[in-house]
């Protein structure tokens, strides 16, 4: 019997195509233009944010407190939901929204293809929440052994990094692999029926394999001496006319992450339930999803841009992007007297 999670999941299949389509157009400059900005007039009276269905802004939408904060001001704010990462920055890059999150991986991919983005903050490290995972009664014990395996993973995407980190780290070449590029739906339903042998992937979908399919972790972002490999940051961008015209605003919502994170590392319980009301998938699957999140939200540093250099020079050596880039050119820099300042907490 198919489970609620996996029949919500499969109703958002033709999205996530549609947005692994729009990846891959974008890494193999398949598309026939460079991503062109259009002209952007900033609404200083309207915030318009690109959230998915999973994550820190879905938290934010739920409580109402930006909301709040902003309403003084005579600010409205627009919420806008997205299937995916390189929906949402097209979107920003065309003036559809002035603010969003993503993973690591689709930024890079924008800022190849010309995406006027950026980089407001970020989350702080959660490699436990994306992972290489086998099926139950899997004779696969190490990594070292997906050589010649059947492994699905969403091209691109941050586990695409997860993976190459991983091999590197157990001395199998790339090459040594069979790699098959699904989104997270399609991958599920080919790990479900045997016709992979292993599964990259991230929360909750990893989540939902852990609980509803008995998956067993083969490793995730860490090492086998519990360092992190990879750090499976989540990012907070803003179109740039946006961030250049309203950086209190900016600041703002940084501010508001930042204590939304306080309290939901102090109360995952509550953020679960939130999050069960906001994506009808299912408790458990969310419970375990949320344990792995790592909340503190803050100002992008030179470290952390560092970081996704390394991740943008992996991919154009993989020729998943078509050029070199400098992410450093995409950082943000608050005016004077401008950068975010935590409140007490409500």
């Amino acid at each position: 019997m198919t489970s609620p999670i996996a029949r919500s999941l499969s109703k958002r299949r033709r999205l996530l195509t549609g947005a692994l389509v729009l990846a891959t157009g974008l890494a193999y400059g398949l598309l026939a233009a460079p991503v062109q900005a259009q002209s952007q007039t900033v609404n200083p009276k309207l915030l318009r944010i690109g959230y998915q269905k999973y994550g820190t802004l879905t938290l934010l939408k739920a409580r109402g407190t930006l909301e709040k904060r902003l309403a003084p001001q005579g600010i409205t704010v627009k919420w806008t939901e997205f299937p995916a990462g390189p929906q949402l920055l097209e979107g920003l890059n065309v003036g559809a929204v002035d603010f969003g999150t993503v993973g690591e991986a689709p930024p890079i991919f924008a800022q190849a293809a010309g995406a006027q983005l950026a980089y407001i903050g970020n989350e702080p490290p959660a490699p436990t929440a994306e992972a290489i995972v086998v099926p139950k009664g899997s004779a696969l014990k190490s990594v070292a052994d997906l050589r010649g395996k059947r492994v699905a993973l969403n091209k691109g995407s941050n586990v695409h990094y997860l993976l190459v980190k991983q091999l590197e780290a157990a001395g199998v070449a790339y090459s040594e692999i069979q790699p098959v590029y699904l989104p997270p739906a399609d991958a599920r339903a080919a790990f479900e029926r045997g016709a992979v042998d292993a599964w990259v992937i991230w929360d909750p979908f990893l989540a939902a394999a852990e609980k509803q399919l008995g998956a067993r972790v083969l490793i995730d972002g860490r090492s086998a001496d519990g360092k992190n490999v990879v750090s499976n940051h989540q990012f907070y961008l803003a179109s740039r006319p946006y961030a250049q015209a309203k950086p209190d605003v900016v600041s703002t919502i940084l501010d508001e992450l930042a204590q939304l994170g306080q309290w939901a590392g102090k109360q995952p319980k509550d953020a679960s339930t939130v999050l069960v009301k906001e994506t009808g998938l299912d408790a458990t699957v969310l419970d375990l999803a949320v344990s792995r999140f790592s909340y503190g939200a803050k100002p992008v540093t030179p470290a952390v841009l560092a970081e996704q250099q390394r991740i943008a020079d992996a991919f154009h050596t993989l020729k998943l992007i078509p050029k070199p880039i400098q992410v450093a050119d995409a950082a943000w820099t608050p005016p004077a007297g401008k950068a975010p300042t935590q409140q007490a907490q409500r």
